[in-house]
């Protein structure tokens, strides 16, 4: 009896692990989530307008192969989340009161407008940077630097090192609040804050060159795509008399990201459908890759050598001319470098009358607000697989970015002797392709020649209405 009891017990055991791996309840959750939400995040649809979003990994390790250290960093940032400039701020007002001058009682999708507060109603913090909320811009470059400090910080032994950013108060600010997360107290006097001018007699000694000869231009426009004028027809048939268009649409989407830079929420996200905001991001896109420094426009690749073949000289002189490298500037200075680079680059043209939904050119990957690309270049031991020697990694947005003609170092990495090559065969000449005058800088100097004082480390009176750019004084051009 005391054996068939043992027998019955193993049996309904023996039993319930097998229910169990047929999926019964009782069984643990799997290890690993099935769903993966990044299509459905509306911030991957904002383009370069709304908050800060991580790029989409590759499954390769952000932090450093085992047998590799880093031992020189240079970063590229753009300006933390902001409210928008002038010109885009008009839009969007014009579309909002054309809402509310039909003085409608509004019903559905606008019901909230009733009662909205907008935040458009202090033009002297048009294209400042936010202050406030989660997503706030001013947070972005203070978080950047405090989480730097932790992965970067063995390369700074307390010497004072430059700081460059080009001249805008949103980019003045977001380097200052870089600099204080990344030094903490020790900001005061470790960092020379150096703000190089946004004016055009920098020639190549500039975060921001421009080119002299003509670019080539893509026309489209929001008709190209039908999912605007769904829109406006949809809000119009909820409230009579709005008389929306495409245009106004689109001016009203612009709303819900830059809402978000200041607030920790926007119904204005809930306004349009997800098919309406993929179609929103995608225009955004089209704007960067024909418009805004991508690979659409001719002048783009030798606009962005100007930076990778300077970066390229530090990376080759190594940490004796200094391990640790922090610009900051705008959005569509970083795009002509990814370019020049040779990154997010598509096989073929972007279309302008359809979306091409698996295109690797999406902005909100590589230049969301506070977007930034980092050049690692990394000090590696021998292993069985891989030589020592020193590699290049590219890293945008938290992602590591393997290059598609170099990964065959420690974590996907490029041999820098492979890396230099590549870019002496295919950087074009900034000062040919884009004819700089002959009595502009010819070349970029400051990463070698900069101011050594802190005097420009914080802010110097009241923040100036951001119409034009700042001089190396930190005061307004024409003040």
């Amino acid at each position: 009896m005391l054996a068939g009891s043992v027998l019955s017990v193993i049996a309904i055991a023996a039993t319930a692990v097998n229910a169990a791996n047929l999926g019964n309840p009782i069984f643990q959750q799997g290890q690993f989530s099935q769903q993966v939400y990044d299509g459905y995040n509306l911030l991957k649809h904002f383009g370069g307008n709304g908050p800060y979003t991580d790029g989409v990994g590759h499954g390769i390790d952000r932090n450093p192969p085992a047998q590799c250290e880093v031992d020189q960093v240079i970063l590229i940032h753009r300006h933390g989340e902001r409210w928008p400039d002038p010109s885009v701020a008009e839009g969007m007002i014009a579309a909002y009161k054309k809402i509310l001058n039909t003085n409608l009682t509004l019903t559905g999708s606008l019901g909230f407008l009733n009662s909205w507060e907008s935040f458009l109603d202090t033009p002297s913090l048009w294209a400042e940077e936010t202050y406030s909320g989660p997503y706030a811009g001013l947070l972005n470059g203070f978080r950047r630097g405090v989480d730097y400090r932790a992965r970067y910080g063995h390369l700074w032994n307390g010497e004072s090192i430059p700081i460059f950013s080009s001249g805008y108060e949103r980019i003045i600010e977001t380097a200052r609040r870089f600099g204080l997360g990344f030094f903490g107290y020790n900001y005061t006097d470790s960092a020379y804050l150096n703000i190089i001018p946004e004016t055009a007699d920098q020639g190549a000694n500039s975060l921001t060159p421009v080119c002299y000869t003509e670019s080539s231009t893509t026309t489209y426009g929001l008709s190209n795509f039908t999912q605007f004028a769904s829109a406006a027809s949809r809000l119009n048939a909820e409230n009579k008399g709005l008389n929306l268009n495409a245009s106004d649409v689109y001016n009203l989407m612009l709303l819900a990201p830059f809402e978000l830079n200041g607030r920790p929420f926007s119904p204005w996200t809930d306004v349009f459908t997800l098919d309406e905001w993929v179609a929103f991001g995608y225009y955004n896109d089209l704007g960067y890759y024909y418009g805004g420094g991508g690979p659409g426009i001719n002048t783009s690749a030798a606009i962005g050598a100007v930076y990778a073949n300077a970066t390229l000289t530090l990376l080759n002189q190594g940490p004796s001319v200094g391990k640790l490298f922090f610009n900051f500037c705008h959005d569509t200075n970083i795009t002509p470098i990814l370019t020049a680079l040779g990154l997010f680059v598509p096989d073929k043209p972007m279309p302008v009358n359809y979306i091409k939904h698996d295109s690797i050119y999406k902005s909100t990957n590589f230049v969301p607000m506070g977007g930034h690309l980092v050049l690692e270049r990394l000090s590696c031991n021998a292993t069985s697989e891989h030589e020592a020697g020193t590699y290049v990694r590219t890293v945008v947005n938290e992602v590591v970015i393997p290059r598609e003609d170099c990964q065959d170092g420690p974590g996907f990495s490029c041999p820098l002797a492979n890396y230099t090559q590549t870019l002496n065969e295919t950087l074009p000449d900034f000062r040919t392709a884009c004819q700089v005058p002959e009595d502009y800088p010819q070349y970029l100097s400051f990463f070698w020649d900069f101011n050594q004082t802190n005097a420009l480390n914080f802010q110097k009176g009241p923040i100036p209405y951001q119409l034009g750019a700042t001089t190396w004084n930190d005061q307004p051009l024409g003040s």
